[in-house]
This record gives C-alpha cells, sequence and structure tokens, in this order.
C-alpha cells in the first residue's frame, strides 16, 4: 500500500493566545470603569480637605438657620378663672421661640391660629393651677404642644420649639 500519511495535528496556540489577549482586555477595560465610577460617583458632601471646607456662606446659612428667634404675640391673653370667693382675671404675655427666619415667618403668618390654640388651652386652666408653679409648668406644655398640633396642619412640620410666658399676672 501507499505509504501511510502521518497526520500531525498541530496545536492552534495562535487562536489560544488571541482568546486569552481578548478576555484580558475585557476585564481591563471593566475594571478600569468600575474604578473610575467609583472615583468620580462620590458622596454629595465632599469630605473634609476635598474641596477645601465649607464657604463662609455655607456656614452663615446653617448658623441662621439653627438660630433661636423670638415671636412675641403682639396682645396679651386676658381671662377669667373661677375661684371660690370671686372670679380671678388672668393675663398671660406670651414669646414663640422659633429656629430660623423660615419658621419665623412660618409663626408670624399663622399668629390667629396660634392665639386661637392657646386660648382653648387658657380656658381649660384653673385657679388652683394658675396658683401654683407646677400648675403653670403643665399650662406651657400643654400650650406648647396645642401650638404644635395647629401649626402642623398647616406647616407640616415643628415650627414652635417653646412657648414662652413673658408676662403673667393673676388678680
Amino acid at each position: 500500500m501507499a505509504e501511510e500519511q502521518q497526520l500531525e495535528l498541530k496545536p492552534q496556540t495562535g487562536k489560544k493566545k488571541l482568546l486569552i489577549i481578548i478576555v484580558l482586555a475585557v476585564l481591563v477595560l471593566i475594571g478600569g470603569g468600575v474604578g473610575a465610577w467609583l472615583m468620580l460617583a462620590g458622596g454629595d458632601k465632599p469630605a473634609e480637605g476635598e474641596h477645601g471646607a465649607q464657604t463662609e456662606e455655607e456656614k452663615a446659612a446653617e448658623a441662621a438657620a439653627k438660630m433661636a428667634l423670638y415671636v412675641v404675640l403682639p396682645r396679651p391673653f386676658v381671662f377669667n378663672v373661677e375661684a371660690k370667693p370671686r372670679y380671678r382675671l388672668v393675663q398671660i404675655k406670651v414669646a414663640l421661640m422659633v429656629r430660623g427666619p423660615a419658621n419665623e415667618a412660618l409663626a408670624k403668618l399663622h399668629t390667629p391660629l396660634v392665639e386661637g390654640a392657646l386660648f382653648k388651652v387658657f380656658s381649660m386652666a384653673t385657679s388652683e393651677q394658675l396658683a401654683r408653679v407646677e400648675g403653670r409648668k403643665k399650662l406651657k406644655t400643654d400650650a406648647l404642644v396645642a401650638v404644635k398640633q395647629a401649626l402642623h396642619g398647616v406647616a407640616d412640620e415643628n415650627v414652635v420649639e417653646q412657648v414662652l410666658f413673658t408676662g403673667f399676672v393673676m388678680q
């Protein structure tokens, strides 16, 4: 017979090398993309030392938003409370402590609503309650709760931080 031809299988190393190079290139590109995204997509606020500290304007605006301001209600509350021998006349002057000019504007805008809530609380007070320090403290906390509830209906946020009695007279 004829001479048998020997077939040699040559390894196809050229195609394997090309495939490995392509896979490595894709991995490098993906890794570089992820690294760039992580570096560029940082948080909204720059870290300290990065892009300097806050500017003076930002610090001033932040301080103004936290500043305590006082809204003095224009008229004192005058009402009668029942006492055993006779009725007593009570006069209370009220100021509201708020934080920031936005809350100050809201408190001034809704002054009639605040006055109505305070009259409701003050009308339930008794002479015994008003004669004691603990009773007046409770009246202040009840007034604060009533004002916060009234303003929460129109402002959807806590506007008033404290109700302060700037004048208190009972005769």
